[in-house]
C-alpha cells in the first residue's frame, strides 16, 4: 500500500507500506531536516517513530497515519533528540512520548536552536514536548500483537539513539544511526561508536531497513555506511600526520562515489569527531555545534539548503 501527502511543491512525501501493518513515511529528498517517520498498526492500536520538522510537515504526517490507522497513535517513539525527529510531536497530543533518557536531557537543552540555523524556513508554531517515559538501555513496546524492541545503541550519530527493531516482521527502524544515499552525520556522536552500532544492527538479521533519511533499503545500506566510517578514520590519521586540519584536508579529499550522496559537505564536522577520536577524545563528548556548523559553510561556500 502507498499513498502520498503534501510537502513542498514537487517534494511529496509517501507512506509506504513495508510489511503487514508496518509502514514507512518518506520525504524526499532525504536531505538536511527531510526526515523519515515509521508506523506500526496492529489490534486497533498504533504507535508512531519520530515525526517531523515543521508544523505543516507534522500535520501532513498526522493526516497520513489517520489514513491508515483506526485511531491516532498511542505511543510515540523518538530514535533521537535532532529536532527533524522530534518537533512534529506536539501534533500528537493522544500519545505517550518515549525516548531514551539522553534524548529527554539534549532535546530539553537544545530547544528550538535548529530552527536558527535556517530562519526562512516556515517552522510554524512549535511547541517542544520531549519524552514523558525514558529507558536506559532497552525496552520492549506491545501494539496489538505486534512486539517492538528499542535499543539504545552508541555513542553513534548522538549519544542517544535509539532503533526500533520488529523482529516479527523483520523491519528495522535505525533513526540517523544509518542513512540511505544520505551523508552520514556524526560529531555530536562516534565514529567507532558508529561502526560498533552498524556490526550490532547487523547482528539482528534485518531484511528492511527504514534508515532515518532517504528511501527505504535492505541490510546493504549497513556496508554502504561502514565503508564512508572507515574513510574518515583512514583521513583523520592522514591529516594528522600531515599537520592539516579537518578543513584543510577536506579540501583536498576526493570523496569518490561518497561525493554522489546528498549533503556530502557534511564531512568536516565528520572530520572534527575523527580526529577528536584519533586523538582520544572520549565518543559522545561535548562540540560546540554552532562552530562546526561555521566551518561546515566555510567549506561548502554557504549555508546548507534545507527544503523543511
Amino acid at each position: 500500500m502507498t499513498g502520498t501527502t503534501s510537502g513542498m511543491p514537487g517534494r511529496e512525501a509517501a507512506l509506504v507500506e513495508v510489511a503487514d501493518g508496518v509502514f514507512a513515511h518518506v520525504q524526499p529528498d532525504g536531505g538536511w531536516c527531510l526526515n523519515n517517520s515509521g508506523l506500526v498498526v496492529s489490534g486497533g492500536r498504533a504507535a508512531l517513530v519520530d515525526t517531523a520538522a515543521t508544523e505543516a510537515r507534522a500535520r501532513s504526517l498526522r493526516a497520513a497515519v489517520l489514513s491508515v490507522a483506526p485511531t491516532a497513535p498511542q505511543v510515540l517513539v523518538n530514535t533521537h533528540f535532532h529536532g527533524d525527529h522530534t518537533f512534529g510531536n506536539f501534533v500528537f497530543p493522544e500519545a505517550l512520548v518515549v525516548g531514551h533518557e539522553r534524548t529527554r536531557t539534549e532535546m530539553t537543552e537544545a530547544g528550538l536552536h535548529l530552527t536558527g540555523l535556517w530562519p526562512e524556513v516556515d517552522w510554524g508554531r512549535l511547541e517542544l514536548v520531549p519524552p514523558a517515559l525514558t529507558f536506559r538501555d532497552r525496552l520492549t513496546l506491545h501494539i496489538g500483537d505486534k512486539t517492538a524492541e528499542l535499543i539504545h545503541l552508541g555513542p553513534a550519530h548522538t549519544t542517544n539513539d535509539t532503533v526500533v527493531w520488529l523482529p516479527a516482521e523483520r523491519v528495522l527502524f535505525t533513526g540517523d544511526l544509518v542513512m540511505n544515499g544520505v551523508t552520514p552525520f556524526v560529531p555530536m556522536g562516534s565514529v567507532a561508536g558508529s561502526l560498533e552500532a552498524l556490526a550490532a544492527l547487523r547482528g539482528l538479521a534485518p531484511e528492511v531497513v527504514v534508515t532515518g533519511h532517504g528511501p527505504v533499503g535492505g541490510p546493504e545500506v549497513f556496508d554502504e555506511a561502514e565503508g564512508y566510517l572507515r574513510l574518515l578514520q583512514e583521513l583523520a590519521g592522514r591529516g594528522l600526520a600531515e599537520g592539516l586540519d579537518p578543513v584543510g584536508l577536506a579540501r583536498r579529499t576526493d570523496l569518490g562515489a561518497y561525493a554522489r550522496w546528498l549533503d556530502a559537505e557534511r564531512l568536516v564536522p565528520n572530520l572534527f569527531r575523527a580526529y577528536a577520536e584519533e586523538q582520544g577524545e572520549p565518543r559522545g563528548s561535548r562540540v560546540d555545534m554552532t562552530e562546526l556548523f561555521g566551518r561546515m559553510v566555510e567549506y561548502h561556500g554557504g549555508v546548507p539548503a534545507c527544503h523543511a
